[in-house]
């Protein structure tokens, strides 16, 4: 774990759900009726717990939990095929009111953004461009990693593509594994909290700063950048 702010930081690594977009409970409902197909009752508070793993990753911590076995490939390909057709259905996630700004902030600072999610949901992923100005090689998805959050894995590949160190990054997180991952990974890392978790989970995590809106972020940002 990592306590010291980086004395520079030259490269900012963003999650995308729940920090870019308002759109967890959309991936929280979706869970929820993408495994009642499948006669498994899926609890909310267990997509906002799982937030930053991969899809792979939920269904098969899910079934073992709830279902005391392994999940079949079957499961796992189906859950998550009606999970991406149900989010498709979902209206539009809204931005996280002020993070828009925030990243025009810190690009005209010249900090590196790479945006790090367990995400595969295009409806999401493609809109990053368009409302962030993020291209796709500034991106590290479910896509492109074996392990995924709360594995170390996706930030280490974040930082490969930003080009610098993890003691020149930080990280602004706001689901625990995701806070794991990134602490793991030896970086920085704050939380915005914009789900229904307990603050307390985040800073156990290992977070360490936890804020409630994006303009809490911006005004501790301004004092390191």
């Amino acid at each position: 774990m990592t306590n010291n702010i980086p004395e520079t930081i030259n490269a900012i690594l963003f999650d995308m759900d729940g920090v870019l977009y308002d759109s967890m409970k959309h991936h929280a409902a979706t869970w929820i009726e993408a495994f009642k197909k499948y006669n498994i009752n899926f609890p909310k508070e267990e997509a906002y717990l799982n937030e930053g793993s991969t899809g792979d990753f939920t269904i098969k911590k899910a079934i073992k939990q709830i279902c005391n076995r392994e999940a079949t490939p079957e499961e796992i390909n189906g859950i998550y095929e009606e999970k991406t057709r149900l989010m498709h259905l979902r209206p539009k996630a809204d931005k996280i009111p002020g993070m828009q700004a925030l990243m025009k902030r810190i690009r005209d600072t010249g900090k590196k953004i790479i945006v790090v999610t367990g995400s595969k949901q295009p409806i999401l992923l493609e809109r990053l461009h368009e409302d962030f100005g993020v291209h796709p090689d500034e991106v590290v998805s479910g896509y492109n990693v074996i392990h995924g959050k709360p594995h170390p894995e996706p930030y280490l590949m974040g930082l490969k593509k930003a080009g610098f160190a993890a003691n020149e990054a930080l990280v602004i997180e706001n689901a625990p594994l995701g806070v794991e991952s990134s602490v793991a990974a030896e970086i920085y890392t704050i939380a915005i909290n914009t789900g229904p978790l307990d603050k307390k989970v985040l800073f156990d995590a290992g977070a360490s700063e936890v804020f409630d809106k994006a303009k809490e972020v911006d005004e501790f940002l301004e004092k390191l950048l």
